[in-house]
């Protein structure tokens, strides 16, 4: 077919973790091209903690931690299981083994990592789920001085951490200010701010420290970016996507592709449409989620009209959240984790261990309110004790806004019958569930939902409270309660994949030229999320794994 407008061997469809695919493709003497729809690089990867989750990788190694390639499958099987073909057996071998090899690829392209000692992976000692690593599997990119990018430092979208220097490794011990080691920790954090401002240094960490480098390669490479340039259509010539329409500044550019078309785009969080569409009868809203605004979902609409098929669409990277007076979804992490809070639905009862990973608990709370009802939303209760040794949301401990209780965005009350009359709650439930709860607390054990016994689960609670680190008596009024939804940070269903990252049909056959990672993918991690930056991780490892297929088959 006549009538290109640019030509390259190896095309990118998105700016977040998968561009990996593109330095490798460049790495192997390929042409390459990324384009990316919005005017800010990075993607959903550039607002994440930029945690990368790999078993056995090389800072793994170098620093004596223990791990083998029988451990992650197990802990693949028992905590994965079978979830079909998105994470198939061999899909979960190319993850693992070219986990490895990407890392030290990237390491020789310059991009520096430290690892994140103690971040257990999430079902680490969790009852029946083998393999887990307390220590954990998980890495970050140091940080970052913007300034080093030139006329592209402004092009990185903005991390979730704004302009505190803090690595994610670090997070869970800012959430304890009141000990040792979190005073500790924001003393540190806070002179790596402050000493990169006074050198006039624009440091990023997170995700935005691993976008950034991630750019500063492709940059260094000469592998041209383009911005505000949005994937339209694909070509297809006899059976086989030769080529790709972009759209860009009103018109379309036809790119001639001769090895490879990598769709590493995000997947459908912010499309109402879609998400009805694929989870129907379920409560859902865009507004409960956090993820990029650029993710709606196209990339997976163009693949399908061209035969792709797919998997999991009904499942997201769910991150329960409540929702602050402007309107806008806070991410509930380390707030239901510490002692001193549950979580219970509209009869006041407690329903699952609120200490779980966050996908899970997302997961939760729609199960109960598809099989018992009042679950979405559902409502974390704190007592003052909490509020004033732990952060809500951005607030420090002690510090309530006052507009989060004008508004109503937060509850509160000195007695449990009126928090729960405010709240819309059963008050002999809660009454009940907080009785109960407090037994719990007393004696470290939780006998109902097992709280406090998972590594993850310990991370995230108070280390300095006992006997058990997640469990506290809620005692001290006044009482708070914000009404908690199933937001999400992505989705994590789309186009089916194997395990070269080719996108396959609805016979399981490849679609030649053509290849998937990132969200708008079915995740290798099925229904679960294993540990801190399982998504990132599988992102930049198939973005890297389709480029050593498309461009270098034969050592493929």
């Amino acid at each position: 077919m006549t009538g290109w407008d640019h030509s390259t061997d190896f095309l990118v469809v998105g700016s977040g973790a998968g561009v990996v695919g593109a330095v490798r493709a460049h790495a192997l003497g390929k042409d390459v091209l990324v384009i990316e729809k919005s005017d800010l690089f990075g993607g959903s990867t550039c607002m994440s903690g930029g945690v990368l989750w790999l078993p056995q990788n090389p800072l793994m190694r170098r620093e004596g931690v223990p791990d083998t390639l029988d451990a992650a499958l197990r802990y693949f099987d028992t905590v994965v299981g079978d979830v079909g073909p998105a994470s198939s057996p061999a899909r979960r071998r190319a993850y693992l083994d070219a986990g490895f090899e990407m890392v030290g690829f990237l390491e020789a392209e310059g991009v520096e990592f430290r690892r994140c000692e103690g971040y257990s992976d999430y079902y680490s000692g969790v009852r029946g789920c083998e393999g887990g690593s307390a220590r954990g599997r998980s890495i970050e990119t140091k940080a970052f001085d913007k300034k080093r990018l030139g006329a592209w430092q402004d092009k990185i979208r903005l991390g979730f951490a704004g302009g505190l220097n803090a690595y994610t490794g670090e997070a869970h011990h800012l959430m304890l200010m009141r000990t040792r080691v979190g005073l500790a920790t924001l003393a540190r954090v806070g002179l790596r701010t402050l000493f990169g401002r006074l050198r006039g240094q624009r440091l990023v960490t997170n995700g935005a420290a691993l976008s950034a480098r991630l750019l500063q390669v492709l940059l260094r490479r000469g592998v041209p970016v383009w911005l505000e340039s949005a994937l339209s259509d694909l070509v297809v010539e006899d059976g086989r996507v030769v080529g790709a329409v972009v759209r860009q500044g009103g018109h379309d550019i036809r790119v001639r592709v001769r090895d490879g078309v990598l769709l590493a785009a995000g997947g459908f969080a912010r499309s109402q449409e879609m998400r009805e569409e694929y989870a129907p009868g379920r409560p859902t809203e865009t507004r409960w989620s956090s993820a990029n605004p650029g993710d709606t979902g196209e990339v997976i609409r163009i693949a399908m009209a061209h035969g792709a098929a797919t998997d999991l669409l009904d499942e997201a990277w769910w991150m329960p959240s409540w929702i602050t007076p402007d309107g806008a979804p806070n991410m509930c992490l380390s707030e239901r984790t510490k002692p001193g809070a549950i979580i219970v639905d509209a009869e006041g009862r407690r329903y699952f261990n609120e200490a779980v990973a966050y996908q899970e608990a997302g997961q939760r709370m729609y199960a109960r309110d598809r099989d018992v009802g009042g679950a979405v939303p559902s409502w974390l209760v704190v007592d003052s004790r909490h509020r004033s040794h732990y952060p809500f949301g951005m607030s420090p401990p002690g510090r309530t806004p006052k507009e989060w209780i004008t508004s109503g965005a937060m509850k509160r009350a000195d007695t449990l019958e009126e928090l729960a009359r405010q709240c819309g709650v059963d008050a002999d439930g809660l009454v009940r569930t907080v009785e109960r709860f407090n037994g719990f607390a007393l004696e470290g054990v939780d006998a109902d939902f097992h709280r406090g016994e998972g590594d993850h689960e310990k991370y995230h609670g108070d280390v300095t409270h006992s006997p058990n680190p997640c469990l506290g008596p809620l005692h001290k009024p006044p009482f708070y309660a914000v009404a908690l939804y199933p937001g999400d940070i992505g989705t994590s269903g789309g186009i089916l994949c194997d395990e070269f990252s080719r996108v396959l049909d609805a016979a399981g056959k490849p679609v030649a030229g053509l290849y998937g990672t990132g969200n708008c993918t079915a995740s290798v991690m099925g229904r679960a999320y294993p540990g801190a930056g399982a998504s990132i991780a599988a992102s930049a490892v198939f973005g890297f794994v389709a480029a050593n297929h498309a461009c270098a088959p034969a050592a493929a």
